[in-house]
């Protein structure tokens, strides 16, 4: 067996040694505030990202390219797994989070471009990514560098998932959706490892945001305005 398997098990003993008392309070039920759609990265520590060490406090999503719809019978439609908490445990915030130099937006960008060749489980995931970040593609500006292009296709994506929950008759309109990107390469402003605000419920003009958020006016920055 790998190491790296039996260390994991390591560290669930320390993990369930101070967590022993925390579960008291969800046990039959949850209702966690929040539900954050998150890219299974390894680098984007979904619970740790927001200092949370709460059960019953975040409801987590994860897949590559933090993408909130799917392909049905119906058509294109919000995910399940994003719907689930808001329909059934009072979950009022939504909290897409992408980051910096996705891998996800790095391959969608690179199958609009030039192309690429993957086996039909990740040709499905970048099928539900192309189609909304082509028009972005188009109004990047010229003399960006790829990795700069690919960090502002980042927001472009994280804006069209923002776009899906707000214009889904499935989410309610009480239901805040909030788009942010988390910075672990000194792209932001910030120190590596900040959440940086970019749209609220499809709002994504940084003055505008600061405007009517005051109270998290300094965690308001984008890299590209469109």
């Amino acid at each position: 067996m790998d190491d790296a398997f039996v260390d994991l098990l390591h560290r669930n003993l320390e993990h369930a040694t101070a967590f022993d008392g925390r579960f008291d309070d969800v046990q039959d039920a949850q209702r966690p505030p929040v539900v954050t759609v998150c890219c299974s990265d390894s680098r984007v520590l979904q619970d740790h990202i927001w200092g949370n060490d709460r059960p019953g406090q975040l409801f987590t999503c994860g897949n590559i390219g933090n993408r909130v719809v799917e392909h049905t019978h119906a058509g294109e439609v919000v995910s399940g797994d994003v719907l689930y908490p808001i329909a059934h445990t009072g979950t009022e915030t939504v909290v897409v989070v992408g980051h910096t130099g996705c891998g996800a937006v790095t391959a969608a960008h690179a199958d609009l471009t030039d192309g690429v060749d993957e086996p039909p489980g990740i040709e499905r995931c970048l099928d539900l990514l192309t189609p909304h970040l082509s028009p972005g593609i188009d109004a990047l500006p010229d003399d960006l560098t790829r990795a700069a292009a690919i960090d502002r296709l980042v927001e472009y994506n994280v804006d069209r998932q923002v776009d899906a929950l707000v214009g889904s008759d499935d989410v309610p309109s009480a239901v805040d959706v909030i788009g942010v990107v988390y910075d672990f390469q000194d792209v932001y402003s910030g120190r590596r490892g900040e959440v940086h605000v970019i749209n609220v419920d499809g709002e994504h003009d940084p003055a505008t945001l600061r405007a009517s958020h005051p109270a998290i006016e300094d965690r308001i920055e984008r890299l590209w305005t469109y």
